[in-house]
């Protein structure tokens, strides 16, 4: 039911939305996945300038892979861009066409319409990326049976929620956001801060996880540094868009202390590092490698989307398409990380994060999960050193 009132909200607020927000691999693995994610953000950002390359050539008129975009530009830095890096980087290696298609709207019945324009353009295999894309794949599942589909940050399911489904064409990926805030909250602590914020978009599961890991980073980092008084001023704006109510927040807690801010909400990040250019203050970004979009980023907690895409469609032509079942992408297989390269640190070093990824990844921490009807992170977490301050 929570997830249920959850989605209608989503749907009610996509107007304004921008998308919040294999295994057994090692920790130096993983670290060598957020570099290769960072570079692509690097090199898509160096070339703002241009044009963004829609298609491949075609020796038939035909495009073998296509992507659908998501609200927002296929250079949004964020899902769509992370998508598609993964999508071209396997395309170019192996030879395959592809394009990407933009819905003219965020509807499912826009979305419905520009998947059906990528199978009419020949295409194999799908990316649809964000959790808008749910209700589309499902009904898409049944009508494109000979299709395959990969769905980020979502799973399949009807329009009124009575049903959620798979079917072996698609391959759902959802990923461990609380890892991903792990490592942020540990590495600021580490880093030399104590008065830290979160502000989530809209109190999704996803964003709640970001929220719940940051803090309990923060908190294991404080114990081990043996730090009392860690604090943390904790929201959700109730949107994933940039408003003036957003930036006056973060400004006023700038102002009254707080040192960093986890911006966890598509767009309310930019409200976020508008107010801390203003102060002089920091923001760990989210989703993607942020570094490129402001100088106040001083890391960002990331789901590493080309990964999973990449990999997604190598199984597909490898004959290992994990379809019918939701895939998550976590620190063991290279889902989650921070972009150590990019990364604005001064004392929390590479060692220090490939240390606290190996803890991760080898199981050593218990990470908390939402409870039901609940938002606050002081009903779910039991923490040692660190108090949390929600603003309802």
């Amino acid at each position: 039911m929570r997830r249920k009132m959850l989605a209608l909200m989503l749907a009610a607020a996509t107007t304004f939305s921008l998308t919040a927000c294999g295994g057994g691999s090692s920790a130096t693995e993983t670290t060598t996945a957020a570099a290769q994610e960072s570079k692509a953000a690097e090199t898509t950002a160096a070339a703002a300038t241009e044009a963004p390359k829609t298609a491949s050539d075609s020796s038939d008129g035909g495009y073998e892979l296509a992507l659908v975009t998501d609200l927002g530009t296929i250079d949004d830095k964020s899902f769509n861009q992370g998508a598609w890096e993964g999508l071209t980087r396997y395309a170019e290696e192996n030879s395959i066409s592809y394009k990407y298609y933009q819905p003219q709207e965020g509807t499912t019945d826009s979305y419905l319409e520009t998947i059906g324009l990528a199978v009419e353009g020949g295409a194999k295999l799908i990316v649809c990326p964000g959790f808008l894309f749910e209700e589309p794949v499902f009904l898409a599942q049944d009508e494109y049976p000979d299709v395959t589909f990969i769905l980020l940050d979502g799973e399949p399911h009807s329009g009124d929620y009575s049903e959620y489904r798979t079917n072996d064409n698609v391959m759902p990926i959802l990923f461990q956001e609380d890892e991903a805030g792990f490592l942020a909250g540990y590495a600021a602590v580490k880093e030399g801060y104590t008065k830290l914020g979160f502000m989530g978009g809209m109190a999704v599961p996803a964003v709640i996880r970001f929220g719940y890991g940051f803090i309990e980073g923060a908190d294991v980092a404080a114990a081990e540094l043996g730090v009392d008084g860690v604090e943390v001023v904790y929201t959700y704006t109730g949107a994933f868009a940039a408003t003036p109510e957003a930036q006056s927040m973060a400004a006023s807690w700038y102002q009254n202390g707080t040192e960093v801010v986890f911006a966890c909400g598509g767009a309310v990040g930019n409200s976020v590092m508008a107010a801390a250019q203003e102060k002089g203050a920091k923001v760990i970004g989210v989703d993607v490698d942020q570094s490129f979009e402001s100088e106040t980023v001083i890391t960002s907690a990331m789901k590493l989307l080309s990964n999973s895409v990449y990999d997604g469609i190598k199984a597909f032509y490898d004959g290992k398409f994990p379809g019918g079942a939701t895939s998550v992408f976590t620190v063991k297989n290279e889902g989650v990380g921070l972009p150590m390269e990019t990364s604005k640190f001064e004392t929390f070093t590479q060692a220090d994060y490939d240390a606290i990824l190996k803890r991760l990844v080898d199981g050593e921490f218990t990470l908390a999960q939402p409870s039901a009807d609940n938002i606050d992170p002081n009903v779910d977490l039991t923490l040692t050193k660190t108090k949390v301050n929600y603003v309802e």
